[in-house]
Parts: structure tokens; sequence; C-alpha cells
């Protein structure tokens, strides 16, 4: 097998597994093993433990010596964490991108938003078509970091994004902020194309739709804690 070849399954599992734990058909808190997931994707255990090893990196699941792994689950603390930090590089990766950005980048910001439309206009659409939404919509915010020319706050805002991207999934299903989203990312994506600095970081929402989106997604995450320990107390 050829190493192009491998890496296209190794990616390909990746994100399918990833997918299963961010909708929810692996819940937080579930238990799975290698051999499990091997055989649901109908791969070999060796992709399937690179791509664990990678989803534990990213804080998604958390291995247990002879038990597999366990599914992280929701944590307000890790998440205010989170979306406080990844507030802070959007702003500044935005702002950085505004500057920067050729044709071809721009370009390419706005092939991303056509795809969301695209995929928005899809009639009953299914969770996968869903999923990938929030996909390219998170892709987004990658793409911008990396126009930004900064490589390290490149690397640390995707590794913020993929601890944010369970969150995001959870406000999107729950309280179907797609449109939304997808008006305040056209604002983004217009603010840089016009190469504004400021109203790329500020009035463009860069950081208001972040900081919207952990609102949402605080309160929901609130609620569920709240629900749990009223069932706690009343057992």
């Amino acid at each position: 097998m050829s190493k192009e070849r491998k890496n296209t399954l190794r990616d390909s599992v990746f994100e399918k597994l990833k997918a299963l734990i961010i909708t929810g058909q692996i819940p937080p808190g579930g238990r799975v093993t290698e051999n499990e997931i091997a055989e649901r994707l109908k791969v070999s255990r060796t992709p399937v433990r690179e791509a664990f090893n990678r989803l534990e990196r990213d804080g998604l699941v958390i291995g247990r010596p002879r038990q597999g792994y366990v599914v992280a689950e929701f944590n307000l603390t890790m998440f205010r964490e989170a979306f406080d930090i990844r507030e802070l590089l959007d702003g500044r990766a935005t702002e950085l991108a505004a500057a920067k950005a050729s044709a071809a980048d721009k370009a390419r910001l706005r092939s991303m938003l056509a795809e969301c439309e695209r995929l928005a206009a899809i009639p009953d659409r299914s969770t996968r078509e869903k999923f990938e939404e929030l996909q390219v919509g998170i892709d987004l915010h990658r793409v911008i970091a990396e126009i930004s020319g900064n490589e390290m706050l490149h690397g640390m805002l995707c590794g913020i994004l993929d601890k944010c991207q369970q969150y995001v999934w959870t406000e999107l299903l729950w309280l179907d902020e797609w449109k939304l989203t997808r008006e305040e990312h056209a604002g983004i994506v217009d603010a840089i194309c016009a190469g504004d600095v400021a109203l790329a970081g500020e009035r463009a929402h860069a950081r208001a739709h972040v900081r919207g989106s952990r609102e949402n997604i605080l309160r929901l995450l609130q609620a569920k804690s709240d629900y749990q320990g009223f069932f706690a107390k009343a057992s």
C-alpha cells in the first residue's frame, strides 16, 4: 500500500470516528474498543488505533488500559476555557487574514460559503449532510487561521476547534442556529475580502460570533447539569 493511500485511509478513519463522537452516535461517557470500531468501519485496527490516539490528544476520548476508550463528557469548566481561548485566537486570526488574504485565498473562502449554502438547500437533509455543513463551517475558521500566516496561531486554533466542535454541533442541532451561523460566516468573509482589518476583527462578528455560540451552548450545558442534579436529588 502506498504512503499516499495509507494517509488517505488514516484520515478517513479519523474523520469517520470523530463524526460518530461529535454527532452523539457514540455518546459522552460511552465506552468503545479498537476492535468494535474496526469492525464497524470495516478496516484494520492500525488506522483505528491511530485515530484514537489523535482523538485522545484532542481531548475527545480518554484511554483506559485494557478497557478501550471512553468518550469525554461535557464539562462546563473545559467548555468555558476552550471558548475563551478560541475567542482570542479566532479574532486575531481574522484580523491577520484580512490584511494578508490573496485573490486565491478570497476565492477559497467564497467557495466554502457556497458549499455551506449548497448543503443547506438539500431538502430533508440527513444527519450526515448536517455534519458536512458543520465541518465546512469549522474548516472555514481553520482556513482563515492558515491565511493569517501565523503558523503557531494556526496550530493552536486548530487544536481548540477540535475541542469545540462537539459543543458547536450541540448548538446547531438543538437550537437550529444554521441560518444565523451561515450569515455570520458570510459577514466574516466579506470583511476579509474587503481587506478591512477592523471590520474583520470587530464589526464582522468574528468575536461576537464565537461569544454568541459560547453563550448558547453554555445555557444548554447548564440546563443539562441542572436536570441531572435535580434527578440525582430526587432519587
